[in-house]
């Protein structure tokens, strides 16, 4: 109970002390919005990533589509890509509705609150859980659960590569087209972007031909994208 309770301090003190001193502040939306991210959505990183970018781009508008894919691209030059970008989309949101807060203020602000309210619930679970993991590994029940969850995130991850695939590829994408129920993204054929599709197939081929690691394949394809913006810019 004592970890149960320092944890549950830690998470919410900040968000009821914002939510008291800024009820309709963006520093609101994003602590709950993440905070929530935190609870319900498990995975690793690529499949919480998914549900971020949906909501922060449809649902708040916080962000356009090739903002986010940039933001995922900036994030995987570094180690731990969902610190990275939960902190780019906190950033982005604060400085584009800073409120009377000077926007750079309220951005380095709002990255820090994100990342907080991201991770304590996470460390959260790992103390709570952690003594019971042995116990709970030969659970016949728990291991058929976490099957059909792992395959469902494979699904959500697939989802999320089609979606930055999409708006890297393609410069005008409807991404509020209906079709009953479901919702999906149709590019505009003409808009197609003749460096990101010559990127994407080197990259394939590197990978799937050649056989070449994901690092080597980053590291290559940063340097030549880097050196066809340098041409283009001339």
């Amino acid at each position: 109970m004592g970890i149960f309770a320092i944890g549950v301090v830690a998470w919410g003190v900040p968000l009821v002390a914002i939510a008291a001193l800024a009820p309709d502040s963006v520093f609101r939306d994003t602590g709950l919005f993440f905070s929530g991210a935190a609870v319900v959505t498990f995975g690793g990183a690529y499949a919480v990533l998914g549900y971020i970018a949906q909501r922060a781009v449809y649902t708040y508008h916080w962000l356009l589509p090739g903002e986010m894919v940039r933001g995922l691209a900036m994030a995987e030059t570094t180690p731990g890509p969902l610190i990275q970008v939960v902190q780019f989309v906190g950033f982005m949101a604060a400085y584009r509705n800073p409120g009377s807060l000077d926007p750079w203020v309220a951005a380095v602000l709002a990255a820090c609150l994100v990342t907080w309210v991201t991770y304590v619930p996470c460390f959260l679970w790992i103390f709570l859980g952690g003594p019971h993991v042995e116990a709970l590994r030969n659970n016949e029940r728990l291991a058929g659960a976490l099957a059909a969850i792992s395959a469902a995130v494979v699904g959500v991850i697939a989802n999320l590569a089609l979606f930055f695939a999409l708006h890297t590829l393609f410069g005008d994408v409807d991404d509020g087209r209906h079709y009953g129920p479901v919702r999906l993204d149709v590019p505009e054929w003409s808009s197609i972007s003749p460096r990101a599709l010559v990127g994407t197939a080197l990259a394939a081929w590197l990978l799937f031909r050649r056989n070449w690691s994901v690092l080597s394949t980053l590291g290559v394809s940063a340097f030549i994208g880097g050196g066809i913006h340098l041409v283009a810019n001339l």
